[in-house]
């Protein structure tokens, strides 16, 4: 038991620099190497050496590798989603989406997610919502085989169907029929933006980027929704903190009214949106 304690020590001493919750990191890590869940480890404790794997995970993070890749795996909304560097990380952030989009009728009925990534935000749909169906879109296909294991692991394989689209290519929406709601969070940030070298060195930029004002997929993307909704249907929006506004009057230009939903920060965080005609 001795060599644990110290290990964790050392490795929290060398993680300080870079990472805020050093000491959190070397307990997954630890835990990682020898096999077992960090509860497991703080509550049971681990005998023997420390293996020298321990130490080369250490040393992935001291170089700013996000904890969620090299664990390949990361929490969201209390289930376990496999990610690696092909996908974002699903973010706490991201939660206030998905309980935006629950509170809809439409993520009762056939919901579509276009840029699914990992598939945490449209997965965890149809987890909680056991009789709805999902569609999922993506331009990467590693992205698409990293959602079709999540949904497999989930147990909801059966009721989504996974697919390669691209929304700057002509005809992309062809043949996907109509949804009752539809869920997005698509690259928003800054081409320029100062961003943490653990997110810009390790993330996928097509994910992440979309312009110099970081709108340029919001202005793809919304024009055609209309033609994806259903009649009374639902799209919720991920969008930056600091894109309430310019988001809805794209949203307002499609057709749409919009409300706008915060994260647990009290950020603005999503735009819960439907068509004018249809709008309370």
């Amino acid at each position: 038991m001795s060599g644990v304690p110290a290990a964790l020590r050392q490795a929290a001493d060398m993680l300080a620099p870079t990472s805020d919750t050093a000491r959190l990191d070397a307990e997954y890590l630890l835990a990682h190497a020898l096999h077992m869940s960090r509860s497991d480890l703080l509550l049971k404790g681990a005998s023997g050496p420390v293996p020298e794997r321990f130490w080369h995970l250490i040393d992935r993070r001291r170089q700013h590798e996000p904890l969620a890749y090299i664990l390949g795996s990361q929490d969201f909304y209390g289930r376990s989603f496999h990610v690696s560097p092909d996908v974002l990380i699903p973010r706490s952030d991201s939660e206030s989406v998905v309980a935006a989009a629950l509170e809809q009728p439409g993520a009762r009925g056939r919901v579509l997610d276009c840029g699914v990534g990992s598939g945490a935000l449209l997965l965890t749909i149809l987890a909680e919502n056991p009789g709805a169906l999902g569609v999922g879109i993506d331009r990467s296909e590693a992205a698409l085989a990293i959602a079709r294991r999540n949904a497999g692991a989930l147990g909801v394989a059966d009721r989504v169907e996974l697919l390669r689209r691209d929304w700057s290519e002509n005809g992309w929406r062809e043949e996907l029929g109509r949804f009752d709601c539809i869920i997005a969070n698509p690259p928003y940030v800054e081409d320029d933006a100062e961003l943490d070298v653990s997110v810009r060195g390790y993330e996928p930029a097509g994910a992440l980027f979309s312009g110099p004002d970081g709108l340029d997929d919001y202005r793809r993307l919304l024009p055609e929704l209309r033609h994806l909704l259903a009649p009374q249907g639902q799209v919720v929006l991920e969008i930056g903190a600091m894109q309430a506004k310019p988001v809805a009057a794209l949203a307002g230009q499609a057709g749409f009214s919009s409300q706008l939903r915060h994260d647990l920060a009290s950020r603005p965080r999503a735009l819960v949106l439907v068509v004018e005609s249809f709008a309370p």
